[in-house]
């Protein structure tokens, strides 16, 4: 009877043991995939802070609240078992689906910067309009959401490549994980980012002196970190953009611009001091210059199409 327990105590400590490393395992391949996919979760985070700029104060943290769900929602029911079916049964199909994302990230960069230079009646129009905040809110909220979809899809394609020689059952916990640990990090520093004005005013309320004088500035600088939060947003949509644009025809064998990019960086990171940064910036700004012009043709093409639509329906 003993020696029955004793095999049954040894089952339970080897199993125990077994569960153990599974956990440490998917834990250190969940942090080597996100150290991976980091890039792509500071462009998220540039990205995300535009979408509240001009909101009332009251509803930044519910609009990123929304946000974050939506961003869980993206990781955990669309793209998760979307890249695992596509991993398992159609992995050639997985490299065109992340280049039509990027494809988009560019035009929306690419049509806020034209808009910007070229504004239309339309556009101007709807800018005097009232607009109820409830639907500005969900507006808002869907164009956020749908521009996680494409960064959030970049992360997971990131996370899975890095884990695609393990079982996969150990695939589907990294991807969990990482999509949990990076939504959670994405989102809690952009809900920090924009309240800092308040906690500014705070401690521009308090006694102290040297905390009153550290709440002024943050109070004053607040608007110019958000003026450039908004353009640092738009310009991670044409780098993401134009990045995975050049990642990915370089991946379908076509390795053009991607080589003359790598080493152009190379070249000039070489010669410079701080030599990785300089090559990253040299990598972003080719990625952005290629995701502006891939942007503008899309952008342009969706106007000829729009103005002859509206040609046709004014013949009728």
């Amino acid at each position: 009877m003993s020696s029955g327990l004793i095999a049954l105590l040894d089952d339970v400590a080897a199993i125990a043991k077994l569960a153990a490393a599974s956990i440490d395992d998917v834990g250190a391949a969940a942090g080597k995939a996100g150290a991976k996919a980091a890039g792509v979760v500071i462009d998220d985070a540039a990205v995300t802070p535009r979408y509240v700029v001009g909101l009332s104060p009251q509803r930044e943290l519910p609009i990123i609240g929304k946000i974050a769900v939506g961003s869980i929602r993206n990781k955990l029911l669309f793209l998760l078992p979307a890249a695992l079916l596509l991993a398992a049964f159609a992995p050639w199909v997985m490299t065109p689906l992340l280049m039509l994302g990027g494809t988009y990230l560019a035009f929306e960069g690419a049509e806020k910067i034209l808009h910007g230079l070229l504004p239309h009646e339309d556009l101007a129009e709807a800018e005097t309009a009232p607009q109820d905040p409830a639907h500005i809110e969900k507006t808002t909220v869907a164009g956020a959401v749908r521009t996680d979809f494409i960064l959030s899809a970049e992360i997971m394609a990131i996370a899975l490549n890095d884990v695609a020689d393990r079982p996969l059952t150990v695939q589907a916990a990294v991807l969990v994980v990482v999509a949990l640990a990076m939504t959670a990090g994405v989102y809690g520093a952009v809900a920090l980012i924009v309240k800092m004005d308040d906690v500014g005013l705070h401690l521009a309320e308090g006694r102290n002196g040297l905390l009153r004088s550290v709440g002024r500035g943050l109070v004053k600088a607040m608007p110019v970190v958000m003026s450039g939060l908004q353009t640092l947003g738009t310009a991670a949509m044409l780098w993401v953009g134009g990045g995975i644009l050049v990642h990915g025809l370089h991946d379908l064998g076509v390795h053009w611009p991607s080589e003359p990019i790598e080493h152009l960086a190379h070249a000039v990171g070489s010669v410079l001091p701080l030599g990785g940064i300089v090559a990253w910036l040299v990598t972003a700004l080719a990625s952005a210059v290629v995701g502006l012009i891939v942007g503008a043709v899309v952008a342009g093409a969706l106007q000829l199409v729009r103005s002859a639509r509206g040609g046709g329906a004014q013949a009728h």
